[in-house]
């Protein structure tokens, strides 16, 4: 009996030695995310950015006759950085090609604070956070169509920020007009460039655009 006592007792000591025991309870891991997942929460937490512009061809200053605005270059620039969406602020009778009489078409519209009827609309403006807004300086101001897109829609609790082209104006009082206008939206530092910059240095011009958007912490 004492030898198969002391036979028992070796086993004993030798299984919880080498850790023979067993135990009901499972021992939890700590869930990691799988790289799909984590993608997908990176990709919800980015702002959904739309890029509203006007922008006009034909004969304009300092550049002469152009096939693509000077804003709608700046404009796509930005789409391209921050991979947010194009919506052009189209006006339903547009503007002649000849400067002039462009020219003097947008003095009597701004005199009359008038509001061009335009093209199209942000079918789902409430699911953008961030709104790039973009306008030539027209008698140091925007033209009366962005006015009119403006009014079309709530922006309270969203971002704009601002962009011109011009020839010497820089923004103006634009983004004081915008804040105006958006009521309870966040007014952002805007971005103004020559129009000639725009349509033949456009090398540099994309670099402004990429620093500006930085300095914002749009992009990395």
């Amino acid at each position: 009996m004492k030898k198969i006592f002391w036979i028992i007792f070796t086993v004993v000591v030798l299984c919880s030695a080498m850790g023979c025991g067993y135990t009901n309870e499972k021992q939890e891991q700590p869930s990691i995310p799988s790289a799909r997942e984590q993608t997908a929460e990176q990709i919800a937490d980015k702002p959904k950015i739309l890029i509203a512009y006007f922008s006009r061809t034909g004969e304009n200053s300092q550049v002469g006759y152009i096939e693509k605005g000077n804003t709608e270059i700046v404009a796509e620039m930005i789409a391209d950085e921050t991979g947010g969406d194009l919506f052009k602020i189209d006006p339903v009778n547009p503007y002649p090609d000849d400067y002039k009489q462009c020219v003097d078409i947008a003095k009597t519209e701004k005199e009359n604070n008038a509001r061009p009827q335009i093209k199209g609309t942000v079918d789902n403006m409430q699911d953008y956070d961030v709104i790039f807004l973009g306008y030539p300086i027209w008698w140091g101001d925007m033209p009366m169509a962005v006015y009119t897109f403006l009014e079309g829609y709530d922006f309270n609790g969203k971002t704009i920020i601002p962009f011109a082209t011009h020839e010497g104006s820089g923004l103006s009082n634009t983004p004081d007009n915008i804040t105006k206008e958006c009521s309870g939206a966040k007014i952002l530092k805007g971005l103004e460039m020559r129009g000639r910059q725009a349509q033949n240095e456009q090398d540099k011009a994309r670099q402004d655009v990429t620093d500006w958007l930085k300095q914002l912490n749009i992009i990395d």
